[in-house]
C-alpha cells in the first residue's frame, strides 16, 4: 500500500493509474507522428506549445478518470462498467478540450490529431485494462497469506483479501482460534511452532495475518516469533483492515491502543493552522456567496411561512453544545422535536427546500459557524444532543469523536454517506476515528477534493 495525504492506496492501483496516463500520452504522440512526421512532431512539441496542449489533454484525462471512479475496486472488477465509464471519460475530455480551445487558443491541438489520439487512447486503455485484470488476478503474482483468527475482524479481513485482488494477497489457509491452539493445553510451544511451520511450508505461505478477537493467553506468540525469524511476515489484522478500508476496526479496538498510540494528540501548530485556514477561507466564501445567500433567504420567506435560517443545537468539541445554522428546507414545525432523519424526497421539504438540499446550498450558513470557531471545514459531522447521547450509550468509544472540532464535511461523509440507524453511526464512528488518528492538512485536502466531487455528482443529498 502507498500512503499519500495520510490515506492508503493499493500499489497496483497506483501503478495502473500511472501506466494509463503514460499510454494516453503515447497515443496522442503516435497521432502527431502519423500526421506530422517525427521531425515536425519534435518541433511542434518544443517550439509551438504542442507540449502544453498535450499536457492539458492528459490532465483532463487524469481528472476525468478519477471523477468517474475508474480506480474504484468495484469498477476494476467489471469489464462492462469499465467500458461504460471509459466512454464517458473520453466524451467529457472532448467537451473539456473544446472549452479549453475557446478559452486558450494558444494551446489548441489539431482536431484530426486530437480525434485520432482519443480513438487510439480509448483502444489502448481498454486493452491494457483487460490485460491488467488478467495479470492482477494471476495466483503466481499474489502473495500467499494465512489468516489466523475467527470472529468479525477475521471475516472482515478475509472479505477484503478475497474480493480485492489489487491488494496483492491470496488467502490459502484460514485457521480459527479454537482449531489448533485452545484444544491443546498440554502441547508445548515448540510443538505449536513445528505444526504451524508445517502449515506454512505446505502452502508456501509468506505472510500471516493475526486477526484474533481476544489474544490474551490464546495467541501462539512463540510459534509466530519463530516463523518471523525465518522470514514470514507477521501482520496485525486490525492495522491491515484499517489500511484496506480507511476505517478503524471497532470490534478489536482496545483502550490500550488509544492510550499508547499517537492518536488523539493534535499538535498546537496543526490546530492553529486549521483555525487560520478556516478563518480566512470562511470569511472569503461569505464575501463571495453573501449576495446569493441573501437571495436564497428572501426566496425561502416567499416560498413558505417561517424563518429563513434554521437553528439547531449540535454537539461539538469535548461534548459541548453549539448552535448550528442552516437555511430552512422543511416546513415550519414538522419535526416537533423528533429529529427524524431526512429521507429521499422527504414530504416535509418545502418546494424550494428540495432544491436547496439537492444542491447543498442549505449548508452555506455553516460558514458562519466556521468563522466563529464552532466548526472546521473538515471534521466529524455533529449531531443533535439526544442522538449523540443514544450513540454514546450504545457504541463503544463514541465519545472519542469529540476530541476534535466537528466539520461541515468529513472522512465519514465522503466514505460512508448518509446515516440513519445505530449500526450506520457505528460504522461512521469507525471512519471518524480513522480521521482523528491520521489527522493532517493533507488528509483534509483529500477530503475536500472528494467532497467537491460528491457535490458535482450530486451524491448523498437528501
Amino acid at each position: 500500500m502507498i500512503r499519500f495525504l495520510n490515506a492508503y492506496f493499493p500499489t497496483r492501483t497506483v501503478f495502473l493509474g500511472i501506466t494509463e496516463l503514460l499510454l494516453a500520452a503515447v497515443a496522442f504522440l503516435l497521432a502527431m507522428v502519423f500526421y506530422l512526421g517525427p521531425l515536425n512532431t519534435r518541433i511542434v512539441l518544443s517550439y509551438e506549445r504542442g507540449g502544453a496542449a498535450l499536457a492539458l489533454v492528459i490532465g483532463f484525462i487524469a481528472c476525468s478518470m478519477h471523477f468517474f471512479d475508474l480506480y474504484d475496486s468495484m469498477v476494476l472488477r467489471s469489464r462492462r462498467e469499465t467500458f461504460t465509464r471509459l466512454t464517458q471519460v473520453l466524451g467529457v475530455v472532448c467537451l473539456l478540450v473544446a472549452a479549453a480551445n475557446v478559452a486558450f487558443p494558444a494551446t489548441r491541438m489539431n482536431h484530426r490529431i486530437f480525434l485520432t489520439g482519443v480513438a487510439l487512447a480509448g483502444g489502448m486503455l481498454l486493452a491494457w485494462r483487460r490485460l491488467f485484470l488478467l495479470v492482477n488476478s494471476w495466483p503466481a503474482l499474489l502473495e500467499p497469506v494465512l489468516v489466523l483468527g475467527d470472529g468479525r475482524l477475521a471475516h472482515a479481513v478475509l472479505e477484503e483479501l478475497q474480493t480485492r485482488p489489487e491488494l496483492g494477497f491470496r488467502v490459502v489457509c484460514h485457521l480459527t482460534e479454537d482449531q489448533d491452539w485452545n484444544q491443546r493445553q498440554a502441547s508445548t510451544n515448540q510443538a505449536c511452532a513445528q505444526e504451524l511451520q508445517r502449515t506454512v511450508e505446505a502452502h508456501n505461505i509468506r505472510a500471516i495475518v493475526v486477526a484474533m478477537g481476544d489474544r490474551r493467553g490464546r495467541m501462539p506468540v512463540e510459534a509466530l516469533l519463530e516463523l518471523k525469524k525465518r522470514g514470514v511476515r507477521i501482520l496485525d489484522g486490525a492495522e491491515l483492515y484499517e489500511v484496506f478500508t480507511g476505517k478503524v476496526a471497532l470490534e478489536s479496538l482496545r483502550p490500550s491502543v488509544l492510550l499508547f498510540s499517537h492518536a488523539f494528540q493534535v499538535s498546537r501548530q496543526l490546530r492553529l493552522c486549521k483555525r487560520l485556514i478556516s478563518l480566512l477561507v470562511s470569511a472569503g466564501c461569505l464575501l463571495l456567496v453573501g449576495p446569493l445567500m441573501l437571495l436564497i433567504a428572501v426566496a425561502i420567506r416567499l416560498d413558505s411561512p417561517g424563518p429563513a435560517i434554521f437553528r439547531q443545537k449540535r454537539i461539538g468539541k469535548e461534548g459541548k453544545p453549539f448552535t448550528l445554522y442552516k437555511f430552512r428546507s422543511m416546513r415550519e414545525g414538522v419535526e416537533n422535536g423528533s429529529h427524524r432523519p431526512a429521507a429521499v424526497d422527504d414530504e416535509r421539504n418545502t418546494r424550494l427546500g428540495h432544491w436547496l438540499r439537492a444542491s447543498r446550498l442549505d449548508e452555506t450558513p455553516q460558514l458562519w459557524n466556521i468563522l466563529r470557531g464552532d466548526m472546521h471545514f473538515v471534521g466529524p459531522r455533529p449531531f443533535v444532543p439526544d442522538q449523540e447521547a443514544i450513540c454514546a450509550r450504545n457504541i463503544p468509544f463514541y465519545s472519542h469523536r469529540w476530541a476534535v472540532k466537528p466539520g461541515a464535511t468529513g472522512w465519514a461523509q465522503v466514505k460512508r454517506g448518509y446515516c440513519a440507524t445505530l449500526e450506520d453511526n457505528a460504522e461512521k464512528l469507525a471512519y471518524d476515528l480513522f480521521y482523528i488518528k491520521h489527522l493532517s492538512l493533507g488528509l483534509d485536502i483529500l477530503i475536500l477534493g472528494k467532497t467537491i466531487k460528491a457535490l458535482l455528482l450530486g451524491r448523498g443529498a437528501r
